[in-house]
């Protein structure tokens, strides 16, 4: 297999919040600390993260959270409603102490990052690893686990291993040889960074049970049945790093803002407020990435498990010239869902998606239509978000999206927001 112009010398670490969810909940709230704590899906549905405590349950990933209450509330534990503002920014907080310790970060998702460390002279990995740790909970209160290699996948094992062996002390390094081999011979083959369950069944048949023997598998038979992205997962299985580092994502090609409703919607007012308000999310997150968007599609659809008839339906039209600008945004969006709207059904999800999104300075010029970005509107956007940033979001908001919103995801089990609403600070007694 050809390695030709890869480097086996490159350092990268992968930290990884733990339990980030019911890790972010326990900061404020010393009380949930050593009982279990589950955090709920949207609408209260299924568990998405899990304590130790959890786990010791065998309560696993994605079960239907009412289905195991009973025994949660039996060991003293509880189930919360995802507190999105919450785990957003703090993930936020985590991310920025991590910049302080390498030149080169990779946000990967909300609660992991790669780091790129080549080139930073350090005689035991292991120890600044545990250093990182120790400041990441002392200035954030999550903890996390810190698995350092030559490259990205291996990063990725190392973190595993970090995480599930306690005594490793939530810091592992697989740059040395014998180390690195035996990390691969105890992880199956299925938790491979980028083996799938159809890769996983197909290498199990092969007899290929564990990473060191994918790693050292017949170069022929990975040739011929491995993909360009399985070819590259044996390479960094081996040392060489070939998935480079992404420190500046790729601006997202369409922007989608829809939930579930937390009960049967059949007003078209408030069917109005929603569109409103996933308008206002997606223009928001638009303006972040400076960009503005070409096209504009919004849909209905009623609830698929319930009986009786069903309506699912889109619309879309195109937006000239290209606009972040909400209230045009919004004005659109309406009028698309005045045609969408079909009375006599209940629904269960409305949505909006953006697209043929394109950078602000790449907006072609027009004289016969004035661009929301060269005049007032540009400015009166720009004070909107720095508000909503400063205050918390909503605190400017548009009518359209109402004040009740009985529409909203059912979240009975949320929790105060602490670090994004006034009203929610924590307050020393």
């Amino acid at each position: 297999m050809d390695s030709t112009g890869l480097s086996d010398k490159q350092v990268i670490a992968l930290v990884d919040c733990n339990n980030f969810y019911a890790s972010c909940e326990r900061v404020f709230n010393p009380r949930l600390r050593n009982v279990p704590v589950a955090v709920l899906s949207n609408n209260d549905g299924c568990i998405v993260s899990r304590s130790n405590e959890i786990k010791a349950l065998k309560i696993p990933m994605g079960a239907p959270g009412f289905k195991y209450e009973a025994v949660i509330r039996k060991h003293n534990g509880v189930l919360l409603s995802s507190n999105y503002a919450l785990y957003g920014d703090m993930s936020a907080r985590v991310m920025d102490v991590l910049g302080r310790f390498a030149p080169e970060v990779e946000i990967y998702s909300i609660d992991e990052a790669f780091l790129n460390l080549t080139g930073i002279r350090e005689k035991d990995w292991e120890l600044w690893g545990k250093n990182l740790k120790r400041t990441v909970q002392r200035w954030t209160g999550i903890p996390v686990s810190v698995g350092i290699a030559s490259s990205k996948t291996l990063a990725k094992v190392a973190n595993h291993h970090a995480k599930k062996i306690l005594s490793f002390k939530g810091s592992l390094s697989l740059l040395d040889a014998k180390r690195r081999e035996e990390a691969l011979r105890r992880l199956p083959v299925g938790e491979i960074w980028g083996i799938g369950r159809q890769y996983d069944k197909f290498l199990r048949q092969n007899k290929i049970e564990n990473a060191l023997q994918l790693r050292d598998a017949d170069e022929k038979f990975i040739n011929h049945y491995m993909t360009t992205v399985g070819h590259k997962t044996v390479l960094e299985l081996r040392g060489y790093s070939c998935i480079d580092m992404d420190e500046a994502p790729a601006t997202k090609k369409s922007i989608v803002s829809s939930r579930s409703f937390g009960k049967q919607v059949e007003d078209p007012d408030d069917l109005r407020e929603a569109v409103s308000t996933y308008v206002t999310r997606s223009a928001e997150k638009l303006r972040q990435q400076h960009c503005v968007a070409g096209h504009m599609m919004v849909f209905l659809s009623t609830n698929r498990f319930k009986e009786g008839p069903q309506y699912n339906n889109s619309l879309s039209t195109t937006l000239f010239p290209p606009t972040a600008f909400t209230p045009d945004l919004i004005r659109t969006a309406l009028n698309l869902l005045d045609e969408l709207y079909l009375p006599g059904f209940e629904y269960k999800k409305a949505g909006v998606m953006l697209a043929d999104i394109i950078h602000e300075n790449d907006v072609a010029l027009s004289v016969m239509d004035v661009n929301y970005l060269d005049d007032h509107r540009s400015n009166l956007m720009k004070a909107v978000d720095r508000i909503n940033k400063m205050y918390g979001r909503d605190t400017v908001s548009y009518a359209s999206c109402g004040i009740k919103q009985e529409w909203q995801m059912k979240r009975a089990r949320l929790s105060p927001h602490y670090t994004t609403s006034w009203k929610d600070l924590p307050r020393v007694k």
